[in-house]
């Protein structure tokens, strides 16, 4: 099957290593993808930087994969030799357990995940479970397909749970913030974004995408919010993002990791106001966002990089040295 590259993680906290292998073969169930690029998300960091714990080791990360079939393991129909593809977060479900059954695979008692228990794709090729693989569009320019697979599908699924409402906030105005806040207003949401204190070029990029206001995380917004939804990982956020919203408002916890929250006055909660989590996504969410996305008429904002400097990427994404998303390319 030849020779493949990819960049691994051997203990949390140390930098990626390039390592060279023999092409895997497909299992039963299996495919086996050439990686057109992967995304650069902010749970790849929590793996890397240990903030996730058990993940396998040593592991391959990355979850937001395009790339081509080039191999189908016995017993996978539905796809064919060539086709674009792409493998998100959660990688497989054991599809028996009370929350499978009930449809929330999400919530699978013996989950699989891509770039953490198998390995992503940060790599030349990648094995994955066909049955968590979905078709891709096949003119679009790959590196833009890449932050749709998490940051779009993890946006998408807290977008949902935040429930209806005109206002929306959104704290930390990354890769998933710059995708949601598109959808949002293409549906005629007023969107309010909130960045670190004194981040005006994160705030003009928000407002380059439609937002109605952007600010820093402690100022508080031109109107009372009907929802909000916390994509940066500080816990300070949640009695924050509660102070905005209205009586019956939802505040949408939105990443797999997150600082302690601070204890808070009951009357920033009280009025039925809720705090959600989203955990993962299910195959489902990736059918309906993936349908909607063509007509909210996203502009993805992408910055790449070679394979070999997925460090980089990822010191990059640690220091917010870029705007919207990044992809590394083999």
């Amino acid at each position: 099957m030849g020779q493949m590259r990819a960049m691994v993680l051997d203990r949390p906290g140390t930098a990626l290593r390039q390592r060279e292998s023999h092409v895997p073969v497909p299992k039963r169930g299996e495919l086996l993808i050439a990686v057109e690029c992967c995304g650069v998300c902010r749970t790849d960091l929590h793996v890397v930087d240990g903030e996730l714990q058990r993940p396998k080791l040593p592991i391959v990360p990355g979850h937001e994969i395009v790339g081509r079939v080039a191999h189908l393991g016995p017993g996978v129909s539905g796809f064919a030799s060539g086709q674009r593809v792409g493998v998100p977060w959660l990688g497989s479900t054991c599809g028996v357990c009370p929350y499978c059954r009930s449809g929330r695979e999400n919530l699978c008692d013996a989950p699989q995940f891509t770039g953490y228990t198998r390995d992503g794709g940060y790599a030349t090729h990648v094995l994955a479970d066909a049955r968590f693989c979905f078709h891709l569009p096949e003119t679009s320019d790959a590196a833009e397909l890449a932050p749709l697979l998490c940051a779009g599908l993890i946006g998408w699924r807290s977008y949902r749970m935040a429930g209806e409402g005109s206002a929306l906030g959104i704290y930390g105005f990354g890769a998933a913030a710059h995708i949601l806040a598109q959808v949002a207003t293409s549906q005629g949401r007023r969107v309010y974004a909130f960045t670190r204190t004194g981040d005006t070029t994160s705030q003009n990029f928000a407002r380059s995408l439609g937002a109605t206001w952007a600010g820093g995380s402690e100022e508080k917004p031109p109107e009372p919010l009907d929802t909000a939804i916390i994509f940066a990982p500080v816990g300070a956020l949640v009695p924050a993002a509660l102070a905005t919203v209205k009586k019956g408002g939802r505040v949408v916890c939105g990443g797999i990791h997150m600082s302690d929250i601070p204890t808070f006055p009951y009357r920033l909660l009280w009025e039925e106001r809720q705090i959600l989590s989203v955990a993962n996504l299910t195959r489902q969410d990736a059918h309906d966002f993936l349908a909607i996305a063509p007509y909210a008429n996203i502009k993805m904002h992408v910055t790449r990089y070679p394979l070999a400097e997925a460090n980089a990427a990822l010191d990059d994404l640690r220091h917010g040295r870029f705007e919207g998303a990044a992809v590394v390319i083999p």
